[in-house]
């Protein structure tokens, strides 16, 4: 399966790519800590090379030692996986749900900084998100180019054409989670060309196509609206770079044609899945747009950081989102961030690991409703914004699946299809 090939090839060289890393900066710890930051460096690198050697070799997992706020409820996880496993021993890493194993190596790496100081702020991705951000340089300005013209007369427009806008704009975001870095094991996965130019190219490779109904809950939530409510839309992040910054269009879009009066951006709080956005990512690049020598590059920058000062833009993050658990046990495991997503009008999941985890992460038939696959978690109307990566996918006409299966064997993880998938 492809969870053999990831635990097998992909981790380990995600592994490898971390302690060189943490190699290239030695000098750089030297002079910002001394000594102190050298010996912290190599106290990283061999409790790295530890684990990537207890990954290669399928030891048990074992408890977290550190004393991080979340390890207590990872070490009750393994427990639970342990009463799973029917006492057949410890969970191991070739021998447990990959979901799991694989959320807990980053884990892992993240305990290896943060029981390092003083390097313990140190983010080994950060390199990877920066390079990403810069080499989809073009498809960016395109982008801010596009919106900010149409920011131009959006007044103007009418319902018929504000859909057709928030379709492109939905479009843009759901094939920019193609630019996602622990697939590509960090290799480039940047966003060369306008995204804009390929949309009408890429309908056919959308395996669901739910936008229809994105478009009535906010509408519908429009016209509900009262004096006391606001209509929000949270969107739980993916990758940062492009993106991101695909993600930050579709919201600003949202508010400036007023389908939504404020928007809830959810990310990471700890470096995960090499590219996945934590709060230094997301202002770093609204900080980055900001001082573009691009002027429409620059004024989305502006308008952004303005967005988030008066409020109308919240970001947040919860350790909930880098644990292993399934989105089906968060009313129980995180009842607070359960409570404020129900709150919201409607709810974007970014990407492939956010689809997984609302799935269950299980080997589903094809056909399986979404709505059944999500196991009762349901605080609000949600909707799936994923290119698919890796093999579980519900909510398909009867035979799509082998329909595609026959002439491609690799569909479900080459990042080449996609879904927007509602679930009321």
């Amino acid at each position: 399966s492809f969870a053999y090939f990831t635990i097998k090839d992909r981790l380990p060289q995600i592994l490898t790519r971390v302690i060189d890393t943490l190699h290239r900066h030695k000098n750089e710890f030297f002079e910002e800590h001394g000594e102190k930051g050298v010996e912290a460096e190599k106290r990283a690198i061999s409790f790295l090379s530890k684990l990537r050697n207890e990954l290669q070799t399928d030891k048990p997992v074992t408890p977290l030692e550190d004393e991080l706020p979340d390890a207590a409820l990872w070490n009750q996880y393994l427990d639970y996986q342990r009463n799973l496993s029917n006492g057949n021993g410890e969970p191991s890493w070739f021998q447990s749900p990959w979901l799991y194993v694989e959320c807990y190596m980053y884990r892992r790496i993240h305990a290896a900084l943060a029981q390092n100081p003083p390097i313990d702020n140190f983010d080994v991705f950060k390199e990877g998100k920066a390079q990403n951000f810069f080499e989809s340089q073009d498809a960016i300005i395109a982008l801010c180019t596009y919106f900010q013209e149409l920011l131009k007369n959006i007044k103007d427009l009418d319902e018929k054409q504000l859909q057709e806008e928030l379709f492109k704009l939905l479009q843009v975001s759901l094939w920019g989670n193609k630019c996602d870095l622990s697939f590509s094991a960090g290799e480039d996965s940047s966003q060369k060309s306008s995204p804009l130019q390929s949309l009408e190219n890429m309908i056919p490779y959308m395996l669901v196509n739910d936008m229809e109904k994105l478009w009535s809950v906010l509408v519908n939530a429009k016209k509900r609206k009262t004096e006391k409510s606001n209509v929000r839309v949270d969107i739980i992040l993916d990758n940062a770079g492009f993106e991101l910054v695909s993600d930050l269009v579709l919201a600003d879009f949202l508010l400036s044609s007023k389908l939504a009066d404020e928007v809830h951006f959810h990310g990471k709080s700890i470096p995960w899945y090499v590219s996945d956005t934590t709060k230094h990512d997301f202002n770093w690049t609204i900080k980055q747009l900001q001082s573009a020598n691009h002027m429409w590059m620059s004024r989305c920058g502006i308008n952004w950081e303005g967005n988030l000062k008066k409020g109308v833009w919240v970001y947040c993050d919860h350790m909930f989102w880098t644990l292993p658990h399934d989105f089906s046990s968060m009313a129980e495991v995180a009842p607070d961030l359960y409570a404020d997503l129900q709150k919201s009008s409607l709810l974007l999941f970014k990407g492939d690991l956010n689809y997984r985890k609302l799935t269950g992460d299980k080997k589903w038939e094809y056909t399986v409703p979404f709505h059944q696959a999500l196991n009762k978690f349901h605080p609000a109307p949600l909707c799936s914004l994923r290119t698919l990566k890796s093999d579980t996918q519900v909510g398909l006409k009867p035979g799509q699946g082998e329909q595609i299966q026959a002439s491609e064997p690799e569909w479900m993880v080459s990042g080449k299809y996609g879904v927007v998938q509602f679930a009321a």
